[in-house]
């Protein structure tokens, strides 16, 4: 079991002991661990972080090495050993296949699911020069950012988001790119000097969203989370999600997808929500990108994205995707 150590306590009303919500220590978790926290107090539960140690935490290996599998098994395994009753994650990090011991109860409404570039002197990624170091070691950036044609050189990347940073504030890298969601997370969206539209590069898969999970048979738990959920985000990750799932890639894949909740008119001139999907396959030189996009109901949202994968498949997407990344180990596709 990993080594889980009490961060913050509540102040106790009742002999009812707090909600245990398990997290990695690093800021960005603890913020994010730390806003499902403060809503369930705010609606007059006790609730106080754990904070789980992995492998992954001290290892300065490249994600694709030791598996971003790392970080939420060791969650998952606090919570099926009892020792949190909530694990907080990054949805985008969890493996496509339901695991039956646990539920996603909630998932809070979405933060800008873009990527964002952190550049030196101010620089949008197009007033970069030819040979500019930027960094990051995601296969999907990767491929999107070698796919515009820029001649940036792409250095690898590991680290905290404030490890990130200072590289470039250092001078060791003349930009970064990583989720904006973050950065706004921990309070830095100061530090970007360009938010990365879909049409240049399409987010991976759940990007910016929560998962809040919990034991399946915590029936009141459940009920409690929620209260936490936002029925579009889970529709859009879900047919994020599915797409990913569908085309048996891992979550390193150089796969992109978006969903957004817009609106539209029915038959009858009414105003209905529906689910905008985008979603691309990319080859890891950046040789080709294939794109596709689709439109349907939120209640069909898996159905919406395991029938766009199918239209990548088709247009060739699985020529693009190296071994490396089609039918990964489990652990490769957390």
């Amino acid at each position: 079991m990993t080594e889980a150590i009490v961060q913050e306590t509540t102040e106790r009303g009742s002999v009812t002991a707090p909600w245990r919500i398990g997290t990695r220590g690093s800021l960005l978790a603890l913020t994010q661990a730390g806003t499902v926290r403060d809503a369930l107090i705010a609606a007059g539960q006790q609730a106080e972080l754990v904070i789980v140690k992995t492998a992954g935490d001290q290892s300065s290996d490249p994600v694709q090495k030791i598996g971003v599998g790392v970080f939420t098994t060791a969650l998952r395994d606090e919570l099926a050993a009892g020792t949190i009753d909530i694990a907080v994650h990054s949805y985008k990090d969890l493996p496509t296949a339901p695991d039956p011991r646990f539920t996603i109860a909630a998932v809070p409404p979405r933060e800008d699911a873009r990527d964002a570039v952190v550049a030196r002197d101010g620089l949008v990624l197009g007033e970069l020069p030819p040979g500019a170091r930027i960094g990051t070691s995601a296969p999907r950036r990767v491929a999107q950012l070698r796919a515009l044609g820029l001649g940036l050189d792409i250095v690898p990347l590991r680290g905290n988001l404030d490890t990130r940073l200072r590289k470039v504030a250092e001078g060791e890298l003349d930009a970064v790119v990583v989720a904006r969601a973050g950065l706004s997370r921990i309070d830095r969206l100061d530090a970007v000097t360009e938010a990365l539209e879909p049409v240049q590069m399409l987010p991976a898969p759940a990007q910016g969203a929560l998962a809040v999970e919990c034991r399946r048979e915590d029936g009141d738990l459940v009920t409690i989370l929620s209260a936490l959920d936002d029925s579009g985000t889970r529709a859009a990750v879900l047919a994020e999600r599915s797409l990913l799932a569908e085309l048996e890639a891992g979550c390193t894949a150089p796969v992109g997808a978006l969903a957004e909740v817009v609106e539209s008119l029915d038959d009858d001139g009414r105003v209905v929500e529906e689910l905008s999907l985008r979603g691309c396959a990319a080859a890891i030189d950046g040789s080709d990108v294939i794109r596709a996009s689709a439109v349907g109901s939120l209640a069909n949202a898996e159905q919406l994205g395991r029938a766009l994968a199918r239209e990548l498949l088709e247009l060739g997407a699985r020529d693009l995707l190296s071994e490396d990344f089609i039918n990964p180990s489990p652990m490769e596709n957390e």
